[in-house]
């Protein structure tokens, strides 16, 4: 090789590395700089000479977007499992020409689609608009690294990192910052000005964890993660997406640059080279003058904003944790608990914290700030204030029932039309998902009949044991919850009452869900023990054949009542048990608890037990009676079913729908 030839490849090879582009696979990236990198560019977005990405060119009211060329696969093509997990890191910095403001921000982004021509720049970081904001279509996740305070987007200040899940109103943010490795201490840093920093975000899949990390350039990762959220991102995530960057700048002059990009599916992205990293341009200084002509009167401009700025969040703070409270609530204060605590304690009541809807509201899962209790706060809307202080009343008696069995109503709060109810929080929430997800394994019969067993004794303590009777008006699977040792506790007793005290005391009010309605209570509508004790028959069959009290998903509508009832009459009943339970269940308690749903459920509420002889019968102290063979006709049944749901559904349009069109729904 003659020597020219040498020296022209050894200028070749300075070239390729200078660009610092590490290709591969589709799904594990790294871009040293941006040089020869295959990017889709638009609005302001170009790469620069030097090999920086520039997203925003000092230019007020612009976006710029750059995503990589190829769409990378996020999970199975058609299959709706778990998504894959994957990890990214780049650096970046922010140019201003306002010397304090920067505006509006930059996020990195995993998109569904390449084309952002609907969505707007400023407040919506060319990521959606006012009509699209929060659309579950938009299949949009970003990570935010915002700039601008927008109370109108609940921003958290004007210099913060956060998550955002189609839309730009943030699941959660936290200031920008790092906590140092060497003292835990939390570091703030501007994301304005001409500080180079590096990103980290992390998804697992199989935790449903994502991390987000924050550092100055050329500092070591640090160990604690700025952000770190349990998420599911199945929902969000198509088979293949576009990954990359956007920003906008808004009102104030702004360039958003990118110095380096590293990105890997299932593993951890590459370390960036800093030595192959473009330098980030630098702004001259002014002068004396230019701060006498521009400074001192953006100052005093600044004063005037600043005060005004204060009252509008001092307003605006008020109405935001704005509670309703009237003279007579002054005696339960113990019971009442502020309404900031408890949107500071739930984030907002924020998405990510959902634990899902009842029949009376959703729930949200939280952490009292003060005390650190894990609870669970349900939102129940109730605009009428008629007989709401009677309910309250009922709601601080009935904080006062303790038993292991019953979840721990701690207390409540009012604010405008809304009533707020906090609870024990039950780690392994209700016991719906575990008998009908099936992406769950599934619950074995030892745990079932415990189940079992510990409902009967929290009912029995509502019905006898307390100072009072409680009926609880509303018992199935999804209203049982399971703490952290699995122990079955009953929750929602009394709430169904609130529907009482809003009405007319001479409209009666059904409150119920479908297939747990006892014929009586229909033609009376008259909650008593023996309706609670019916409702406990149809729980007992719902745990024992894995089946919902109707069946929506048969060729007709059928009660599961009717299906054990049929298997009983046949002297099959055992045949009628969940068959994920296989070989592993004990033959003798499953018979129990199936005869004794049956004698539960008798159309007669006479015939029916109370719930100390039910809970005999599961301990074994009393043996169950036989149950004839005229002792229910498929003729009564069909009577039974036909008062309880068309009866049920077209006399009481305005009650029953409170409570049960949402159990309705949730019917697969």
């Amino acid at each position: 090789m003659s020597q020219s030839t040498f020296l022209f490849f050894l200028f070749l090879l300075h070239q390729h590395l200078s660009a610092g582009v590490t290709t591969g696979a589709g799904d594990d990236f790294t871009f040293n700089g941006f040089r020869g990198a295959n990017l889709t560019l638009d609005g302001t977005a170009t790469i620069t000479s030097n090999g920086l990405l520039r997203l925003t060119n000092n230019t007020r009211q612009v976006r710029g977007h750059a995503l990589h060329l190829s769409q990378i696969q996020f999970r199975l093509p058609r299959h709706n499992g778990t998504v894959f997990s994957f990890s990214t890191t780049f650096v970046f910095g922010t140019i201003i020409k306002d010397r304090y403001i920067g505006g509006n921000g930059l996020a990195f982004l995993i998109s569904g689609s390449d084309n952002f021509s609907s969505a707007l720049g400023s407040q919506f970081l060319g990521l959606v608009n006012p009509n699209n904001n929060g659309n579950s279509t938009n299949h949009v996740f970003a990570v935010e690294l915002d700039t601008i305070f927008n109370p109108d987007l609940y921003d958290i200040n004007g210099n913060h990192v956060g998550i955002d899940v189609n839309g730009v109103v943030s699941n959660f943010s936290v200031p920008a910052g790092y906590f140092s490795d060497d003292t835990g201490v939390f570091q703030n840093l501007s994301l304005i000005g001409e500080q180079v920093m590096q990103a980290w975000v992390e998804y697992d899949a199989e935790s449903m964890r994502l991390n987000v990390t924050l550092a100055p350039v050329r500092t070591a990762k640090p160990r604690r993660p700025l952000i770190s959220r349990s998420i599911d991102l199945s929902p969000v995530f198509l088979d293949s997406m576009f990954v990359g960057f956007s920003a906008s700048s808004g009102s104030y002059q702004t360039a958003h640059y990118v110095l380096g990009w590293s990105f890997k599916i299932n593993g951890t992205a590459r370390a960036l080279d800093y030595s192959l990293l473009p330098s980030l341009p630098r702004t001259k200084s002014g002068g004396r003058s230019k701060f006498l002509e521009v400074g001192i009167p953006l100052a005093s401009a600044g004063v005037v904003l600043a005060i005004a700025g204060v009252v509008a969040l001092v307003v605006r703070r008020r109405m935001k944790y704005a509670e309703l409270l009237e003279d007579w609530e002054k005696e339960y204060g113990p019971h009442r608990f502020s309404y900031k605590d408890l949107f500071d304690a739930t984030g907002g009541f924020a998405e990510e914290n959902s634990l899902g809807d009842g029949g009376f509201g959703r729930v949200y899962r939280g952490v009292l700030q003060r005390t650190k209790l894990d609870v669970a706060v349900k939102r129940v809307s109730h605009q009428s204030r008629q007989g709401m202080k009677e309910f309250i009343a009922e709601i601080v008696s009935l904080g006062r029932l303790r038993h292991r069995n019953l979840v721990r109503l701690l207390g409540y709060c009012r604010r405008k039309g809304e009533l707020l109810l906090v609870y024990d929080y039950m780690p392994n929430g209700s016991l719906d998902k575990l008998l009908y997800d099936r992406l769950r394994p599934c619950l074995d019969w030892p745990t079932r009949f415990k189940i079992i067993k510990d409902v009967a004794s929290g009912l029995l303590y509502l019905h006898e044991d307390w100072e009072q009777m409680v009926i609880h008006r509303d018992i199935k699977a999804s209203n049982v919850l399971l703490d952290g040792e699995m122990n079955g506790r009953l929750g929602d007793f009394g709430l169904a009452r609130l529907y009482d005290h809003g009405n007319d005391p001479q409209t009666t009010h059904i409150v119920g869900t479908m297939g747990y309605i006892a014929p009586e209570l229909v033609r009376t509508g008259r909650p008593s023990a023996a309706t609670d004790v019916f409702a406990f028959g149809t729980f007992l069959f719902e745990v024992a054949c894995g089946r919902r009290a109707v069946d929506w998903a048969a060729d007709i509508d059928q009660l599961v009542l009717e299906w054990v009832l049929q298997g009983w009459r046949k002297g099959s009943i055992l045949e009628t048990r969940d068959a994920k339970l296989g070989e592993e269940f004990v033959a003798e308690e499953v018979d129990l608890v199936l005869k004794l749903g049956l004698l539960c459920a008798h159309p007669s509420p006479a015939a029916r037990p109370s719930m100390r002889r039910v809970v005999e019968y599961l301990e074994g102290s009393s043996p169950l009676p036989e149950l004839a063979a005229t002792y229910l006709s498929f003729k009564t049944i069909e009577l039974q079913r036909s008062k309880s749901i068309e009866d049920y559904m077209t006399s009481y349009p305005s009650s029953s729908s409170v409570a049960t069109a949402s159990s309705v729904a949730r019917a697969p």
